[in-house]
């Protein structure tokens, strides 16, 4: 379990067929193989542990599903450990299970604010509100306004600073994980329908 709260901007530094190799030096103070990370929001297992840089499998699943499989050596992704019981939940229950990938459509600057609109993917519809949360790159997000096709999310300076989201462009594909109290009340609502 994570809570969107983004640690540390890690970089991609070798990318093998069944695994990365990613740049990072916070995640890794008490990192031990076997636990969980986050990487650009999906949830994966610590397989090495070096000095500066970590390794994580990768499934064919996971490429398929991801971003992951479109990446380029010396891309940022963003890291966060998993939640430790005493800690805070800064942002909202992340459970590092990309749904869909989506491209971003539109970018324009408001006040000190960027106004980014995506696309909706079809099987997330039911699942993406305006004001509710959603994980883009693992990063929690509120969603500013949710339309048939495409929905909004406005990121501040300190977001644009600190996550891999501050480099977006139109075309820029994402990772994108709704919120699960919501997944779990619209099934509730259909299976009593």
């Amino acid at each position: 379990m994570f809570s969107g709260i983004v640690e540390e901007i890690g970089v991609l530094k070798q990318i093998e067929p069944t695994g990365l190799v990613i740049k990072s030096h916070l995640v890794l103070q008490d990192g031990e193989v076997k636990e969980s990370i986050a990487v650009d929001g999906i949830c994966l297992t610590l397989t090495e542990l070096g000095t500066d840089w970590f390794r994580v499998d990768t499934m064919p699943e996971t490429l398929r599903r991801t971003r992951l499989g479109s990446l380029q050596v010396g891309a940022e992704v963003n890291l966060e450990r998993s939640l430790a019981a005493n800690g805070r939940i800064g942002g909202h229950m992340v459970q590092g299970h990309i749904e869909a990938t989506s491209s971003v459509l539109t970018i324009k600057e408001d006040g000190m604010a960027q106004y980014v609109e995506i696309e909706l993917p079809d099987i997330l519809r039911p699942y993406v509100v305006s004001k509710g949360f959603i994980a883009i790159n693992g990063v929690s997000l509120t969603v500013v306004e949710c339309m048939q096709e495409r929905f909004s999310i406005a990121l501040i300076p300190y977001t644009q600073q600190h996550t891999n989201l501050g480099h977006l462009q139109i075309g820029t594909l994402l990772n994108l994980e709704t919120d699960i109290i919501g997944r779990y009340v619209v099934q509730f609502l259909q299976q009593r329908s």
